[in-house]
């Protein structure tokens, strides 16, 4: 803010301060010296009427009309107001490509930590989806492992049918031999009692020419009859065991028919077993799937990421530009400029 009452006396001072410090007396540089007071167009005519005075008291060889003396002071004084309309000017763009590039900033931080977020909830949820997945697969391969089991088991009572089965059909088989063979005994023996009957009949026809060979065959007949009562105990005690046998034969046929009605509950089993599995792996190519959804959608929003990252360095280097142009638009250090001839 310019301060009352400011002296030309103070300006000239402060001129001549700078010129005999070797910089450039502009109105800045004086207001500067003066202690950023005094009012620009006061420091300006205050100067203007300096260079006329010292324009008028400066020796010269050569004689320069008033006219043109105060066409030079007007020149002056106009290219002065100009220099500093023009830095002013500089100044208010440079202010405003200042805050446009620090607005564009704190948008590009605000996208980029939106964009962090994003990327965390994104390698958050692969990190769920890949647990989904791996507790899937242990629950494939348990399932896998109860269906090999279940299937080994299958198997195993398949086979032990089949020999149950090859069991019942060789007793069956040989208890149709030993029915056959009691059967083949019973005849023969039905025959050979026939036959010892007719005999028998013969002999007694006989018996009152023949007493003496009859009492013989008697005694004779009665040592075959003890040896066939000892055949009979004995096809007896064969039968006893054949039917025994034939017991034995009827449980473990009963058992085998218990296996055989609990085939078609393990095949049920088996086949939802089945089921279960491809129901498993229809998850699993589902889970499969969302992995590989969820890692393109990671890529692509890496490659978004990438993008941005370039184009926040192409920005980074229209800013670097812009502040290279401004730098290039401020004005020149008053040090590096010669003093003005009195």
């Amino acid at each position: 803010m310019a301060r009352a009452g400011l002296y030309r006396t103070e300006v000239e001072k402060a001129r001549d301060s700078l010129i005999a410090q070797g910089k450039h007396p502009s109105v800045d540089a004086i207001r500067v010296a003066l202690g950023n007071t005094g009012s620009k167009s006061t420091i300006h005519r205050y100067l203007k009427e300096l260079e006329a005075e010292g324009s008028m008291a400066a020796p010269s060889g050569v004689v320069i009309s008033d006219a043109l003396q105060t066409l030079v002071a007007q020149l002056s004084a106009r290219l002065v107001e100009e220099a500093d309309v023009r830095i002013d000017e500089a100044k208010a763009q440079f202010n405003v490509a200042t805050q446009k590039a620090a607005e564009a900033l704190a948008n590009q931080e605000r996208e980029d930590r939106a964009l962090s977020d994003r990327l965390q909830r994104t390698e958050t949820a692969l990190q769920e989806a890949t647990r989904l997945h791996q507790d899937a697969s242990r629950q494939l391969q348990e399932r896998t492992t109860q269906v090999r089991t279940l299937e080994e088991r299958a198997t195993g009572l398949e086979a032990r049918l089949a020999e149950q089965t090859a069991h019942v059909q060789s007793l069956e088989q040989k208890h149709n031999q030993a029915r056959e063979a009691l059967e083949h005994f019973r005849q023969s023996a039905k025959e050979q009692r026939d036959a010892e009957s007719r005999r028998h009949e013969h002999q007694v026809q006989g018996l009152q020419v023949e007493l003496r060979q009859a009492n013989d065959t008697i005694t004779s007949k009665n040592h075959e009859l003890l040896q066939l009562n000892r055949d009979n105990a004995r096809l007896t005690q064969l039968q006893g065991q054949t039917e025994s046998m034939l017991r034995t034969l009827r449980r473990e046929h009963e058992q085998v028919s218990k296996i055989a009605q609990e085939l078609p509950d393990l095949k049920r089993q088996i086949e939802t077993l089945g089921q279960q599995r491809i129901q498993v792996s229809n998850e699993r190519d589902q889970l499969r799937a969302e992995v590989e959804r969820v890692a393109a959608e990671l890529a692509a929003e890496r490659q978004a990421r990438h993008i941005e990252v370039e184009e926040q360095n192409r920005r980074e280097a229209r800013l670097r530009a812009i502040e290279e142009l401004l730098a290039q638009l401020k004005p020149k250090d008053p040090a590096a400029e010669t003093p003005l001839a009195d």
